[in-house]
């Protein structure tokens, strides 16, 4: 008995996970680039963990809520300018969830 394998297969399926990967990644990239430019600066608040992490304090995520606050306002964009960004990073989030989606359809109905 002799194992073999599918040089072509393995390469094609290696391509398309890399193809995949770099789309997701750029695109949730890109989506975040343009939600910051439209004004909608994402501000996490801290979580707890356990002692091995460190975490910002309160008085920290104040001050970067305020700075982001600081830079919605000081933008040179117009608000339509402001409104294309925001549904452009929209466009790009659904665009990784697309991908998501589709990677698990074919991983699901193509096997």
């Amino acid at each position: 008995m002799s194992v073999s394998i599918d040089w072509l297969a393995f390469f094609q399926v290696f391509v398309a996970a890399l193809i995949g990967a770099v789309a997701i990644v750029t695109f949730y990239a890109l989506g975040l680039r343009l939600l910051v430019r439209s004004g909608h600066a994402p501000v996490v608040s801290p979580a707890e963990f356990t002692d091995a992490i460190t975490v910002i304090t309160e008085k920290d995520l104040r001050r970067a809520e305020k700075q982001a606050a600081k830079a919605a306002r000081k933008s040179p964009l117009t608000d339509g300018q402001k409104r294309l960004s925001l549904v452009g990073a929209y466009g790009c989030f659904a665009l990784c969830a697309l991908a998501v989606v589709a990677g698990i359809i074919i991983i699901v109905v193509g096997h």
